[in-house]
């Protein structure tokens, strides 16, 4: 499609209603995503002129039980956001990915041709070479394309912004090259292939199958190279909760090191066992060895195994609590989730940077907003109604909330109070630490302008007839 018929379908209602799909029903998301898309579109142009052009977004994700889990064989509970990554793209001849990417302010050319051993690790162009690299070893196609990228995933929080990116590139190469035949899971392994080995970040497999899907779902890695998917057709909105995100002002961008320390200490403890990762030990099997344990692991190995061990139930503990609608246990699982990862994982604050704790002073401010208006159950005796937990790889990055609808503006006013939030200078500069997310219905794909180009024609074919 012509970058003149593009902008043209994208300013129709048949774009207003896709909109709502992925981004809510908000009453201005549809104008503002309108204008968002048209940007990014116009930006293509500069950069490469006209050309037949495709658009494909992919989302983020929220960890909504199961942290820690995933890289262990294990099960997680996950669902994707309305943040996402966005691309306007046209396939080309030339053996080679050039992308200009206006979130990160990078604008680079990979040879898809090059040996993949040739490349560095640093930043996105490594992603796509790692990408390229995965589809080659899987026998997959590729080839050359020209885009624009820009992302709303906030970068370092925990929500995937890696795994976005990554999915978005998979899903361009999937449907450019492979006619979209190549199923989801296998999209997600190249793009944690990509992350594992050419960026030197050890994540298992839960974002990007998170990404890649969309909506809740349930996944368990117990066969990772072929990961079970239940879709959790859950809906936060339905009972007037909302999923509430907090940017805690850290970043993950320095912390590969005490991200990576997790699995591989899991990981020794599951050896003690003769087992390559925790899966199927039990909290009583590592009690009745804890001496021998303790000496060749060290406390904080032993104290994260426990953790993936009752944190690996919680998870079917939790589907099952969404399943029968009983969001009153479901809230005790998520608060439970969360001090298991304080305390056993030991992921809420860098060990090393004593004087910056993003996370638990946010923890602390949240808990503490809980009591002052009587969600946490303490002043009635009744079950707690909200609920906040670590999120994601810890140390840094966002925490989740778990709030009525009625106390979203007051918990917001509290938290910009309480961290001396000040708003202006632009969402670029000052964005808004506490937003509300809404679970978006799907996971990477392609905005089908043909389509909404065909049916505002057909509108327009009507209304002349009449």
């Amino acid at each position: 499609m012509t970058i003149t018929a593009a902008l043209q379908a994208l300013d129709s209602e048949d774009a207003s209603r896709y909109f709502a799909e992925l981004y809510g029903s908000r009453e201005d998301a549809a104008a503002e995503q309108k204008k968002r898309y048209a940007a990014l579109v116009e930006q293509f142009r500069r950069r490469f002129g006209e050309a037949d052009i495709r658009i494909f977004s992919s989302p983020g994700r929220s960890e909504i039980g199961g942290n820690h889990t995933d890289h262990n064989h294990g099960k997680t509970l996950a669902a994707s956001i309305q943040l996402d990554a966005l691309g306007v793209v046209a396939a080309c001849e030339e053996r080679r990915i050039s992308l200009c990417d206006f979130t990160y302010h990078e604008d680079y050319a990979v040879d898809i041709t090059e040996h993949p051993e040739l490349a560095d690790k640093s930043g996105s162009s490594a992603l796509v070479r790692g990408i390229i690299a995965g589809f080659k070893n899987a026998g997959f196609a590729t080839g050359g394309f020209k885009g624009c990228f820009e992302s709303r995933v906030l970068p370092g929080s925990g929500m995937s912004s890696s795994a976005a990116f990554e999915m978005l590139v998979c899903g361009i190469l999937n449907v450019l090259y492979n006619n979209g035949a190549i199923p989801i899971e296998k999209l997600a392994a190249i793009g944690q292939y990509a992350e594992n080995v050419f960026w030197g970040k050890a994540s298992g497999l839960m974002d990007q199958m998170a990404c890649a899907a969309g909506g809740m779902v349930a996944l368990d890695f117990e066969r990772p190279e072929s990961p079970a998917l239940e879709r959790i057709p859950f809906d936060f909105d339905s009972l007037d909760y909302r999923l509430v995100i907090v940017n805690t002002g850290g970043s993950h961008a320095n912390l590969s090191a005490e991200y990576s320390a997790i699995p591989a200490e899991m990981r020794r403890v599951a050896a003690f066992f003769g087992r390559d990762v925790l899966r199927g030990l039990t909290a009583e099997e590592l009690a009745r060895r804890l001496p021998a344990l303790r000496q060749s692991c060290g406390d904080r190995a032993v104290l994260r195994a426990l953790h993936f061990i009752e944190e690996n139930s919680r998870v079917d503990e939790e589907i099952k609590a969404l399943k029968e609608n009983n969001f009153t246990a479901f809230l005790r699982l998520a608060q439970e989730s969360g001090d298991s990862s304080y305390r056993w994982l030991q992921n809420a604050a860098n060990p090393g940077a004593v004087q910056e704790q993003n996370i638990p002073i946010c923890l602390a401010m949240t808990e503490l907003f809980f009591h002052l208006h009587g969600l946490d159950g303490e002043s009635t005796g009744a079950a707690p109604r909200a609920a906040c937990r670590l999120h994601g790889g810890g140390f840094a990055g966002v925490i989740q909330v778990f709030l009525p609808g009625k106390c979203v503006d007051a918990y917001r006013a509290w938290m910009h109070e309480v961290l001396g939030f000040v708003g202006g200078g632009g969402a670029e500069r000052h964005p808004d630490p506490v937003f509300a997310m809404s679970i978006r219905p799907c996971g990477v794909r392609e905005l089908q302008v043909q389509e909404l180009r065909a049916q505002a024609l057909r509108r327009n074919d009507a209304s002349a007839r009449q």
